[in-house]
């Protein structure tokens, strides 16, 4: 029996013999309304003791308690609509399970299903999982296609909007569904395609037969298919294509088509000629869409990252102290040299006696400096000797660099630099340093000190024997400590102190 009553009548509206006669539409007080109050029936499903996946069958109490609230989960219908009151209602929920009334006619007739399929909101039963399907929620397919179908509209849907239009989230919603494509994966950067993400535009051709020159930019197909005219068609290299004015032409049994996902073009720019055709394609179908990042976006984004990037580094620079008073030309120089780099914890940046291969400057993290210390080692059968141990000194942080004299005067540096945590730093290699001019280098001499090369070697045994009393008074607390608790068996977590055997006890 429908749970919800319908009007047959209000379905199809026919004109009358008269053209005059106008269509009479209902008002909305006359639609019907649903005659079930849900979130009653949610409560009342959710009785202890109802079938379900956990139980077989439905125990009698529940039977009696879902049957006592049964007719409190029909709806009031409105005074005005002259709906039955609920003792209809009630003795029409009561009738036949495979019926349904037709209130327009007073008649009733036979609900006809598929085999194996059941409609709950035609049947009335106590199963709540009849009921469940009508409460989730539409689930995505995992399909691999699909998925791409679906990233597709929403890319398209996504860049009917102008670049100025877009909030953040959906330029990185762009930015996440282009990542799935292998060219924008495999081809360009995260940092620029996040960038290109904000200027790209999506262009349309109703009509098939029209050639799209791609030497404007790159282009990938949202809808529609498009067959190349020349080969490539494609610019994968990211250089600088030279254009020929009589461009090779693909012959029409040999030509590829290509549909939605797939890309054509070039992101940098081609040396321009007359009657050049590369990079270029044909419409095949009706109502082709493409995503569009001009090549002159493309290049404005390359070089506002670069600027970006270099007066990142000249501040990098700047906020060590000894390049404060440098001129503001051999600053420049030396930060056009520098190069980003990260190391995770534990990690051996330059090892003391051998050659650094790198000037650095610490951008964030911490960093500890060890020296090599020659100390007296007791074997336990009294034999004395000699052994090489580190120490740690000190820390380098934030804003301060190291091994400038080591690779300037190709010296072997004087200590160990080890990070603590996970620290990021500009960095000079060893073979760039020939780039620059011989007042530059003077200037790195000038101003550059060793790294703690102030120490003196009673210093660092001094040093070394602090740290080395302190671990052994700290082993000593410990094993005092240890001793009084074992002294009387007394072991928290083991037998009888465990807390299993204390509870089985009491």
């Amino acid at each position: 029996m429908a749970l919800v009553k319908v009007d047959h009548n209000l379905q199809r509206q026919e004109w009358g013999v008269n053209k005059k006669q106008r269509l009479k539409l209902p008002k909305i007080d006359d639609i019907p309304q649903p005659t079930i109050d849900y979130e009653k029936l949610r409560m009342l499903c959710n009785i202890d003791g109802l079938k379900g996946r956990d139980l077989a069958e439905t125990t009698q109490d529940a039977h009696d308690e879902f049957i006592r609230n049964y007719d409190q989960i029909f709806a009031k219908p409105p005074k005005k609509s002259g709906y039955p009151n609920h003792s209809e209602k009630r003795s029409e929920q009561r009738s036949s399970n495979a019926s349904v009334t037709n209130r327009a006619t007073g008649k009733t007739s036979e609900v006809v299903k598929p085999k194996g399929k059941e409609f709950p909101i035609d049947t009335v039963t106590h199963d709540i999982r009849d009921y469940m399907p009508l409460l989730h929620k539409q689930r995505k397919s995992e399909d691999p296609e699909h998925v791409r179908l679906d990233n597709l509209r929403t890319l398209r849907k996504l860049l009917r909007k102008l670049p100025f239009e877009r909030s953040l989230p959906e330029i990185e919603k762009i930015f996440s569904i282009l990542q799935t494509f292998d060219f924008f994966k495999n081809k360009v950067p995260s940092k620029v395609l996040r960038e290109l993400c904000v200027v790209g535009v999506l262009e349309q051709w109703k009509e098939p037969g029209f050639t799209v020159f791609g030497k404007a930019g790159l282009h990938m197909v949202l809808r529609g298919a498009v067959k190349p005219i020349t080969n490539p068609y494609l610019n994968e290299s990211n250089e600088v294509p030279e254009s020929r004015s009589v461009t090779p032409l693909v012959p029409e049994e040999t030509q590829k088509e290509l549909v939605a996902g797939d890309c054509f073009g070039t992101l940098t720019k081609v040396k321009r000629e007359q009657g050049s055709k590369i990079f270029s394609v044909v419409t095949v179908q009706p109502n082709c869409e493409f995503l569009k990042i001009s090549s002159t976006d493309y290049m404005r984004v390359i070089e506002q990252i670069k600027q970006r990037e270099h007066t990142e580094k000249v501040n990098l620079l700047l906020s060590c102290g000894q390049y404060q008073l440098w001129p503001k030309q051999p600053v420049l120089k030396v930060a056009e040299l520098i190069e980003w780099m990260s190391a995770p914890p534990n990690s051996l940046l330059v090892s003391e006696k051998y050659k650094a291969p790198y000037i650095g400057f610490i951008k964030s993290g911490v960093c500890h400096v060890l020296k090599q210390v020659e100390v007296m080692h007791t074997h336990t059968n009294g034999k004395r000797e000699k052994k090489t141990k580190q120490v740690v000194v000190g820390k380098l942080k934030e804003s301060q660099s190291f091994s400038e004299l080591s690779v300037l005067l190709d010296e072997p540096i004087d200590c160990t630099i080890l990070t603590d945590k996970n620290v990021e730093l500009g960095i000079i290699r060893k073979e760039r340093i020939t780039e620059l001019d011989d007042d530059t280098k003077k200037l790195f001499q000038q101003s550059a000190e060793p790294t703690f090369g102030n120490l003196k070697k009673s210093d660092i045994q001094e040093e070394y024997m602090n740290q080395k009393l302190k671990s052994e008074w700290s082993q000593f607390k410990r094993g005092v400590v240890m001793d009084v608790i074992n002294s009387r068996g007394i072991r928290p977590g083991y037998g009888k102190w465990s807390m299993s055997t204390g509870k089985e006890k009491m």
